[in-house]
């Protein structure tokens, strides 16, 4: 492992994610990166006023602080788009040996209205995925 991305949007999930990669980056000397994504659609309002990047912006710097706290520089990242294709995208264009991703431990039903961002980067990703639980 040399390079870990993680994606983090400040939930429980995310905050178990975040330290996991920390782990795993202390334990293998990894360079880690940061990735918080600003959901975008189609149409008139492409982007949520309650989740738009000053949102993120505040998520990134959380983690990193949270980071900072262990000894550990992580690359920040803030990409706009669908989250679990920018998290694939940057995952193969980093070169990142490793993504780690936090569960949402959704049902079905939630699946299937909401989606899951984790369960589509661990079927689709090119490289090892860590989903923590």
């Amino acid at each position: 492992m040399k390079r870990i991305l993680v994606a983090y949007d400040g939930g429980e999930p995310a905050q178990r994610a975040l330290d996991t990669a920390a782990d795993l980056a202390f334990a293998f000397g990894a360079e880690l990166s940061v990735i918080s994504v600003v959901p975008q659609r189609d149409g008139r309002f492409p982007t949520d006023p309650w989740d738009d990047g000053p949102v993120h912006d505040a998520e990134l710097l959380e983690a990193a602080s949270a980071l900072q706290g262990r000894g550990i520089k992580a690359r920040l990242l803030e990409p706009f788009g669908d989250p679990a294709t920018q998290i694939e995208r940057l995952a193969a264009e980093g070169e990142y040996d490793t993504v780690v991703v936090g569960s949402r431990s959704l049902g079905a039903v939630g699946r299937v209205l909401a989606g899951s961002v984790s369960e589509h980067v661990a079927a689709h990703a090119k490289t090892t995925v860590v989903v923590a639980r």
